[in-house]
């Protein structure tokens, strides 16, 4: 959508939804791994807030294959966070493709967008209790 299109809707931001079955063992998971408490509910439905962005996670019957990102995480020292939530009992998934590789868990991915600033970043991913896979990325400089 063009901005200058003058038909186009006020978009304001961006908001991830994210599908759990148990929606009680969700709260629990984003609590007890993450350290994320919702600032909101309301039936069927958990708000949260996390460094200037919003997500929901929702009662849904449907699931998530797990196989992409679905949400991400940008922290300032992705080995001190992956430290922390293995100690927490989150398991971090190792990939072993052409080009990409985990090593503890952790990826150097080549690259990065431009208005970051930034040379690359170091990934890692895990799924949550409902089966969505969530990023984790720090930005290499």
């Amino acid at each position: 959508m063009d901005a200058d299109d003058t038909n186009a809707p006020a978009l304001v931001r961006a908001a991830t939804r994210l599908p759990a079955q148990d929606l009680e063992r969700a709260r629990r998971f984003y609590s007890e791994k993450l350290g994320l408490d919702p600032v909101d509910e309301r039936p069927g439905g958990l708000l949260y807030r996390c460094g200037g962005a919003e997500f929901v996670l929702f009662r849904s019957t449907g699931t998530s294959p797990g196989t992409f990102t679905q949400m991400a995480l940008e922290v300032e020292d992705i080995e001190a966070a992956v430290a922390e939530l293995k100690r927490r009992g989150v398991v971090f998934e190792e990939v072993d493709a052409p080009g990409f590789r985990t090593r503890g868990g952790i990826a150097e991915v080549e690259g990065n967008y431009p208005s970051k600033g930034a040379r690359g970043e170091r990934g890692a991913w895990f799924h949550d209790s409902e089966g969505n896979l969530l990023g984790m990325g720090e930005p290499v400089f």
